[in-house]
């Protein structure tokens, strides 16, 4: 129950993540300040902030920006944040289905932004529903390979609620129950395996596969949409071949 993009992207983020890596910070500040305003500052007792926290650590968000994140998240000293949760709904192109999933001080701007992304890029809008019920929200774990086998992965997360293990080229990825991901998390940390993330997300139910010229068309609408500020994440159900992926890489 793979299904979202997540490796299949990676080489193709790569390529741009220097020119993003100021939005992509704005973004993981976000998440923390959130994450902070739900559950307050304490990172032992908020497993979301503590996500949100170790995410930005790997990405080398400095650390003042992180703390004051928190501070500004949970209200402390003056300073207080006030975003809104929006979900999208979309097609791309050959019907590829779309979640876009916001975090805003401005819903009119968010959605504006959304939709010109959308009809520049050969997608559109859908009906709230029509996409969302071929989506399950899963915690999803990914860990890098280096030094770590799928024995080891699988003996330490099975027992704590993983349902599912999925081997990759660059690692490891873990399907969860979103209730489970925190103990999943915790699984692995006790067995001393390091992780790369751990979020919920929106997995696809159904995956479906398209050709090369399909999938670049999407990339560019998905990096349409993550442009924008507003947009935290773009979850979709496209799938690439081997094939279709050794077509794309060529394209580098």
């Amino acid at each position: 129950m793979s299904g979202h993009s997540k490796w299949a992207t990676t080489k193709h983020k790569k390529a741009i993540i220097d020119s993003r890596r100021a939005k992509s910070f704005a973004k993981l500040i976000k998440n923390i300040e959130v994450a902070a305003k739900m559950g307050g500052a304490d990172l032992a007792g908020n497993p979301t902030l503590y996500d949100a926290v170790q995410k930005a650590k790997k990405t080398s968000v400095p650390n003042d920006n992180i703390d004051r994140a928190i501070k500004r998240g949970a209200g402390i000293g003056g300073e207080a944040v006030e975003y809104s949760s929006i979900m999208y709904e979309g097609y791309g192109p050959n019907g590829v289905a779309l979640m876009i999933e916001c975090l805003t001080d401005n819903k009119n701007r968010a959605a504006a932004e959304v939709r010109t992304a959308l009809s520049r890029n050969g997608g559109t809008l859908a009906d709230p529903g029509s996409v969302a019920y071929n989506f399950t929200r899963k915690g999803v774990i990914v860990v890098g390979g280096e030094g770590t086998s799928e024995d080891d992965v699988m003996l330490a997360v099975l027992e704590a609620g993983a349902e599912e293990v999925e081997p990759h080229a660059q690692g490891f990825e873990i399907i969860t129950d979103a209730s489970d991901l925190v103990t999943v998390r915790s699984a692995l940390q006790d067995a001393g395996i390091d992780y790369e993330s751990a979020d919920v997300e929106f997995v696809p139910n159904l995956k479906v596969e398209v050709d090369a010229d399909t999938a670049r068309k999407v990339f560019r609408l998905i990096d349409a949409l993550e442009d924008s500020d507003d947009v935290q994440n773009v979850y979709s159900n496209f799938d690439l071949t081997a094939e279709v992926q050794a077509e794309l890489e060529e394209d580098d």
